[in-house]
């Protein structure tokens, strides 16, 4: 044994050493790496996430949303998100869900406001379909408004113009201006 010893002592301690440097580099990489993410955090520079699945639910106000987007940025105090390339689906418990696909948007969790722009298409369960470049949801009223070019179809109508305003809770809508309306026969008969 003592022999033996005396042979293979130099891979022993070469054995030993290596697994002293791993261990020291795996300790370390990993501190590293949670020191950058934490200076990121606490120097007000926000967090930058890609791909992303998130979901918001209010049982309080019986609304429900989730996003998926292909980037995500949060404000350092975590109170605004902006996104990109996103599908966003709205569900209520007294509602039709309405899904949403656009380019980019943001959220204020301060003034519970969500803004989309960029080639903006909508579609409720209950058959209608939106179009337009800008849309802002209000989640506290209950509001959707936009003062864009706007076009929506459903199951007995159409209606394009400029200006849109829809109220969630009294599920009324209102094209504001420069209204062109067409309506199926089936309706009228």
């Amino acid at each position: 044994m003592k022999n033996l010893l005396q042979r293979q002592w130099p891979l022993i301690a070469l054995a030993f050493l290596l697994a002293l440097v791993s261990f020291y580099l795996v300790r370390g990489g990993s501190r590293i790496t949670r020191d950058v993410i934490e200076n990121a955090i606490m120097s007000g520079e926000g967090l930058k996430l890609k791909d992303i699945h998130y979901t918001h639910d209010d049982p309080r106000e019986g609304v429900k949303w989730i996003l998926d987007a292909k980037e995500v940025k949060f404000s350092g105090d975590k109170k605004n998100i902006l996104f990109t390339d996103f599908f966003l689906m709205v569900e209520s418990e007294t509602r039709a869900s309405i899904k949403l696909r656009g380019k980019r948007g943001s959220y204020s969790r301060d003034s519970g406001e969500i803004n989309l722009w960029e080639d903006l298409e909508g579609s409720s369960e209950d058959g209608y379909r939106l179009l337009t470049e800008y849309l802002m949801i209000n989640e506290k009223d209950g509001h959707l408004s936009t003062d864009k070019p706007v076009k929506i179809y459903g199951p007995f109508f159409s209606v394009a113009g400029t200006g849109l305003f829809i109220d969630l809770r009294n599920e009324m809508f209102k094209v504001l201006s420069d209204v062109t309306t067409t309506i199926t026969k089936e309706v009228l008969i």
